[in-house]
C-alpha cells in the first residue's frame, strides 16, 4: 500500500497561491488515480480535484473549478495541487488520496490510501 506525504501548506492572504505537494512512496504511483480532499474546522472532508492515473483527466468541485489545477509527475511519484485567488472559505487542512489502480472516474469510496494533510490557511 502506498504512503502519502503532503506538503506546502501555510498561511496566505485572500487571493494569493499556495502549491500543495503530495509524495508517494512505498509502492507503484503511475497506476493510481489520486485526489485532494479537505476539511474544515466543524465540517465534514469534501472532495476537491482528482486526476487520471495517466493524467489524462482530471475533475474538480464546482467551488474551486477555474481556481485549483491539480497535476502529476508520474517520475515523481508526486501530485499538485496548484491553488490560486485563495479565499478565506478555502482554509482546511488538505489531503491527497490515492484510489484503486486503475480505476475509472473514482468514487469518494474508492480512495483507499490518505496522507495526514497539510493546513492552508487564507486570511481575509
Amino acid at each position: 500500500q502506498v504512503q502519502l506525504a503532503e506538503s506546502g501548506g501555510g498561511l496566505v492572504q485572500a487571493g494569493g497561491s499556495l502549491r500543495l505537494s503530495c509524495t508517494a512512496s512505498g509502492g507503484p504511483f503511475s497506476i493510481y488515480p489520486m485526489g485532494w480532499f479537505r476539511q474544515a474546522p466543524g465540517k465534514e472532508r469534501e472532495f476537491v480535484a482528482q486526476i487520471s492515473w495517466s493524467g489524462g483527466r482530471t475533475k474538480y468541485a464546482d467551488s474551486i473549478k477555474g481556481r485549483f489545477s491539480i497535476s502529476r509527475d508520474n517520475a515523481k511519484k508526486t501530485v499538485y495541487l496548484q491553488m490560486n485567488s485563495l479565499k478565506p472559505e478555502d482554509t482546511a487542512v488538505y489531503s491527497c488520496a490515492a484510489a484503486l489502480a486503475y480505476a475509472v472516474n473514482a468514487s469518494f469510496s474508492d480512495f483507499r490510501s490518505w496522507g495526514q494533510g497539510t493546513q492552508v490557511t487564507v486570511s481575509s
